[in-house]
């Protein structure tokens, strides 16, 4: 299953992320800087995450390999 790595602002190390962002759509070979909003859904159908991520807006966009990524 293809996935985003992500850090959180302030985090070091990249995190597997599986969920979607509304909004986002990721371009291969590029390292993104992006806002979103967090909401949590009351009552999520059994397989959906009870976190919705939303695109507030792509602070940047940079060509490039990410460095550290995970094995």
């Amino acid at each position: 299953m293809k996935c985003l790595l992500v850090k959180a602002e302030g985090q070091q190390d990249w995190e597997f992320f599986y969920n979607n962002i509304e909004g986002f759509n990721y371009e291969p070979g590029y390292e993104y800087v992006i806002e979103v909003k967090k909401e949590t859904i009351e009552r999520p159908a059994a397989d959906q995450s009870s976190i919705k991520y939303t695109l507030v807006k792509e602070v940047s966009k940079t060509q490039k390999t990410s460095d550290n990524l995970p094995q």
